[in-house]
């Protein structure tokens, strides 16, 4: 018999249990809401104050053991697991059947007194029993578990009941997100909501995803960022520092740091720069490692990393020469770049400048030794269409992107607030666009007008808050760390 028969006839052993309990009129998804009094882990953790009284809990049935007129079930709630201890002489013989007649993964509600067994297990002694859920699929067995990552993935449900590890990790994601935000509500920032749908996808050098609104009959991007609404309400002056934390959508490729909508936040300060987003980034990360691991000093999949600050700062151009031996400060034009370029082995694409080729020598020749967090700063205007120029060398910005572990998890800079320079910038991102560059700028003309009317000096940043928890909970794919990942359908 193949697993896909078994698993068809266990569920309509299951389904005829159920249709028998709807012809005795014991129907359990006609009951609407049971009294939960205690969980398993305030009974385990105040025993010695909860021994003898009486408790109502509720939970699935992860194990069940005994004979006769003696049984043991394991219900599990949100916060653990306890034992029932179940006797036919208390429950009555007609009960104490129906209570045997529960399956695995079946939910159920407990009234009785806590007490602790001959074997020293604390338990519950039934007193009365309803079943609250039939389930009418079989969880997985309990010595495998459900190790197939795929179906984990689908069936996030499931895995999160049969697999406790899987709860830990989400656990500690809604830490690491409560702490990022108490941190910047605790250092002056207002948390704000700006649109997800929008006519310009701006903010970002990304490919976006497109729907349609019928009723403007008008295409519209999910954002690919939120930097250029938060620009605004700097302008508006709605506070010193802003900050939203939310889904960002991009139409890219999929693998074990990216997923087609992840979560992302993004920070502005008025009258701040660069070097202060730099603490601000390193803060942050410290502040929350140390809030779910006890140390700002991990070991991500057998490599140690250590967030303490200050962290190492090194210019990209630095970085580049300390691994290629190319120096940039000797070179000068676009052709020298590109003659560089062609030895190294870098695809020369349409448009292509001295920035480009120090940037994409950086990609191929520098990222992947990035292993402890580092600040690489100062990247080419031509790949920073928002940050401001750096006054010493006007070819670079005052930017920086923060790694760890080999990948990316922060992009900031200060804020480019020249209105003339931004749009010379735009129109230099549409000339990329024609060349065939999917993922380059779109021209924001209404984004021109606000910092027309005048941006502060800012400081902006943007942390990918889901690689962050990856390497806080040590995970190795992002979708270890969203519940419930975009996935290809099945059919």
């Amino acid at each position: 018999m193949s697993e896909i028969q078994n698993q068809g006839d266990l569920r309509q052993v299951r389904l005829d249990k159920f249709n028998e309990l709807k012809r005795v009129g014991r129907n359990p998804f006609e009951i609407s809401k049971f009294n939960v009094t205690s969980n398993s882990e305030e009974i385990k953790d105040k025993f010695t104050e909860m021994e003898g009284k009486t408790v109502s809990i509720a939970g699935r049935i992860m194990s069940k053991r005994g004979q006769g007129k003696v049984g043991f079930y394991d219900i599990q709630d949100t916060f653990g697991r306890i034992q029932i201890f179940a006797k036919q002489d208390t429950l009555g013989e007609v009960e104490y059947n129906y209570l045997k007649s529960n399956d695995i993964g079946d939910i159920i509600g407990v009234q009785g007194e806590v007490f602790r067994t001959q074997m020293g297990e604390i338990s519950v002694r039934a007193e009365n029993v309803v079943l609250l859920t039939k389930s009418l699929q079989t969880l997985p067995e309990k010595y495998h578990g459900l190790k197939d990552m795929e179906i984990r993935y689908r069936q996030r449900y499931v895995d999160l009941i049969v697999n406790p590890e899987t709860k830990e990790v989400f656990k500690k994601r809604n830490i690491i997100i409560k702490g990022i935000r108490e941190y910047l509500d605790n250092n002056g920032y207002m948390e704000v909501d700006t649109p997800i749908l929008s006519v310009i996808a701006g903010g970002a050098n990304a490919r976006p995803f497109i729907t349609h609104h019928n009723t403007l009959d008008i295409d519209m991007y999910m954002r690919i960022a939120n930097e250029l609404y938060l620009k605004r309400l700097i302008v508006g002056g709605l506070a010193d520092g802003v900050y939203e934390m939310g889904k960002m959508f991009r139409n890219e490729g999929m693998d074990a740091t990216h997923n087609p909508e992840y979560t992302a936040i993004e920070i502005y300060r008025a009258y701040a720069d660069y070097n202060d987003m730099m603490e601000l980034t390193e803060n942050i990360i410290a502040y929350v490692c140390e809030k779910v691991n006890g140390t700002t000093k991990i070991n991500y999949n057998g490599t140690d990393l250590d967030f303490t600050p200050p962290w190492r700062r090194v210019r990209m151009q630095d970085i580049v020469k300390e691994y290629t031996g190319i120096d940039f400060d000797l070179i000068n034009t676009d052709e020298e770049a590109i003659e560089v370029a062609k030895k190294k082995h870098i695809e020369i694409t349409p448009l292509m400048t001295r920035g480009h080729v120090i940037n994409a020598l950086f990609e191929e020749y520098c990222e992947e030794h990035l292993v402890q967090p580092t600040f690489v700063t100062h990247h080419p205007v031509e790949i920073s269409p928002l940050a401001k120029r750096n006054v010493a060398d006007p070819r670079l910005t005052d930017r920086f992107e923060a790694f760890a572990n080999t990948k990316e998890i922060a992009n900031a800079f200060s804020e480019l607030n020249d209105p003339i320079d931004q749009r010379e910038r735009f129109e230099d991102q549409l000339k990329q666009k024609e060349a065939g560059d999917d993922e380059a700028h779109m021209m924001d003309n209404d984004f021109i007008n606000a910092i027309e009317v005048g941006l502060p000096p800012t400081g902006g940043l943007g942390i990918g808050v889901d690689r962050v928890i990856m390497f806080l909970t040590n995970q190795v794919s992002i979708r270890d760390i969203i519940l419930f990942p975009t996935m290809k359908p099945i059919d």
